[in-house]
């Protein structure tokens, strides 16, 4: 009982967080008129993404796209402000901090949601 308040109570925060809007704090941004240099591609199976974790480089625009490959699945990277999935499931961003970013399945997905995490390491 308490890990599912627990949950709800975080899922709440994180809609709140995301619907604040831009901030000097952010560590990159949503573009719509920058050209990637760089491409990653993030596939989400039942419980588990493809990798453990991902790697960018710190001012290089990529393009993250998110590919739903079993189950029904979402991506949401909180320290990059960015939210994908099956119908926006591509962004183009530029990180602008070096360091460890969460990636977490955004919709509920069964009994594995909660492990259901990988990381981007931007260096």
């Amino acid at each position: 009982m308490r890990k599912t308040i627990a949950f709800f109570v975080s899922m709440i925060l994180i809609i709140v967080l995301a619907a604040c809007g831009n901030s000097s704090q952010s560590s990159s941004g949503v573009q719509t008129d920058v050209q990637p240099e760089a491409e990653l591609v993030i596939e989400a199976s039942n419980f588990q993404f493809d990798q453990a974790e991902y790697h960018l480089k710190k001012d290089v625009p990529v393009q993250i796209t998110f590919k739903n490959a079993e189950g029904n699945h979402g991506v949401l990277i909180p320290g990059l402000r960015l939210q994908l999935s099956g119908k926006n499931n591509s962004a183009v961003i530029i990180p602008t901090e070096a360091g460890e970013y969460e990636v977490a399945c955004s919709i509920m997905c069964g009994a594995g949601h909660s492990t259901m995490v990988s990381k981007i390491i931007v260096e």
